[in-house]
């Protein structure tokens, strides 16, 4: 077994059998459900609005390189800079390069996923480089030295008690603060590192081809003051996340703030599409947007599993997996987790690493049937499965185990010259560990259905 599968199976354990973390992760997870359901009502035909969603995306990714380079023209012409960073060695040197020509020595950073996928963080603190998180939820787990636990609340798994014991320690503030008073000393702590950054960051939710723009989605405002005060900006974008046109906008606005956290519209949709113009008051003086594959045209070359691209990281299929909910997200070693990220870290990072994770299902459906793009989740996950078969990345033994069992599975007699109890011993001998200890094997009948039929029919 790979190592990465070993430990998740072994985190995994312990987040399933920890019931501090499923109350706390059900009790958010369920004020989410709510929400949805309230916003939810927005849509006259929803079913209609999520097939036109995905048609959008199937066409903006069917002609990617096109629209890639629509963006950048577009882009340029109003004074901005587009850099393309095949990896994620590419996207760190990047950056350090732009930290080095204007002597940066502090950075703020809005919430982005492509950042974590980089580890951006700890690679400029290696350059002696600050860089501040400054949505909310990323700031706590900056606090707490942990990676996001989810792709949009990032500390879903904290209850507010344990937010204001984190505060109390690394703050020192009073351990019995209020979510509103806790709120207001991070404002306090975050305002002076808006003024004091030489460069702002932020990911992307959407790159809009025809205006050469792109748009990003928050609640907290802190990504507008992210670009508002500092002279640099840096949008750092995965090239999935094309729209080809800002009408699309009108589509995947509502649908992204309903399924990422049930509201209508988020409070803040801001449209960036260059550096700051003679006319306008604020804004950088230079921006740059890093267009990153880092293993996105691999999944663009599987035509099975190109689908997974049209995902606008809402998050619905992470609150809907029962897996998820049970060992949660940091179990998972990853950046993206949950089934869509169960989905395209193998492409991402590897097959032989992380095909253990497109196992970590119970193929319910669930993911599928919540998804705003209508993506396919519990399909693809199976095409993973096959995808390791087919490129020999499982072992010899577990092919041997399961060509045994198809064949007995084939055949009637074959199932019926071994009784219940030789099976019972076979599934105790073999099962056992893989089954767990917290779960009761089954238990097959002295007899199968088909020699008591026998039996009776004579």
């Amino acid at each position: 077994m790979h190592q990465n599968a070993s430990t998740f199976l072994e985190n995994s354990e312990k987040k399933a059998t920890n019931l501090v973390h499923r109350q706390t992760i059900n009790f958010n997870i369920g004020k989410y459900n709510t929400a949805v359901k309230a916003g939810k009502q927005q849509f006259a035909d929803l079913t209609t609005a999520r097939e036109r969603a995905k048609n959008i995306k199937w066409r903006a990714l069917e002609h990617l390189d096109k629209h890639l380079e629509e963006f950048e023209s577009n882009f340029t012409r109003r004074g901005g800079k587009v850099i393309w960073a095949e990896n994620t060695q590419q996207v760190l040197e990047e950056i350090l390069a732009i930290c080095e020509a204007k002597n940066c020595k502090s950075i703020v950073k809005s919430k982005s996923m492509a950042t974590e996928e980089v580890h951006l963080n700890h690679f400029l603190a290696q350059h002696n480089i600050e860089c501040v998180e400054t949505d909310l939820g990323e700031y706590i787990q900056q606090l707490d030295g942990e990676p996001p636990y989810h792709i949009v609340t990032p500390a879903m798994h904290k209850s507010k008690e344990d937010v204001a014991r984190l505060f109390a320690e690394k703050l020192g503030t009073p351990p019995d603060l209020t979510p509103q008073e806790m709120t207001l000393v991070a404002r306090e702590k975050l305002r002076q590192k808006y003024l004091d950054a030489e460069i702002g960051i932020t990911g992307a939710n959407f790159i809009i081809a025809d205006i050469g723009g792109i748009a990003v989605t928050e609640n907290e405002g802190n990504a507008r003051l992210s670009t508002a005060f500092p002279k640099t900006h840096i949008v750092l974008v995965g090239i999935e996340k094309m729209l080809p046109s800002i009408n699309d906008l009108a589509m995947f606005w509502p649908l992204l703030a309903t399924y990422g956290t049930g509201q209508q519209v988020t409070v803040y949709n801001s449209i960036f599409s260059g550096p700051r113009q003679e006319n306008e008051t604020d804004g950088p003086e230079e921006m740059y947007v890093i267009l990153m594959d880092n293993g996105r045209t691999n999944i663009l070359a599987d035509t099975e599993a190109r689908e997974s691209l049209y995902c606008i990281r809402c998050g619905s299929c992470l609150n809907a997996c029962p897996v998820y909910k049970n060992i949660g997200g940091h179990s998972y070693g990853t950046t993206y987790s949950g089934p869509i990220g169960s989905v395209i870290t193998p492409h991402l990072q590897g097959m032989e690493s992380f095909m253990h994770l497109s196992y970590a299902s119970s193929l319910c459906g669930n993911c599928t049937e919540v998804c705003p793009v209508r993506i396919n989740v519990h399909e693809l996950l199976l095409h993973n499965r096959h995808k390791a078969v087919e490129e020999n990345y499982t072992s010899g033994g577990e092919k041997m185990s399961w060509f045994g069992w198809k064949q007995a599975s084939l055949s009637r007699r074959m199932m019926n010259l071994v009784g219940g109890g030789a099976k019972n011993f076979f599934m105790k001998k073999f099962f056992s560990q893989a089954w767990g200890d917290d779960r009761s094997l089954p238990v097959f009948a002295p007899k199968s259905f088909n020699q008591l039929w026998k039996e009776r029919k004579k």
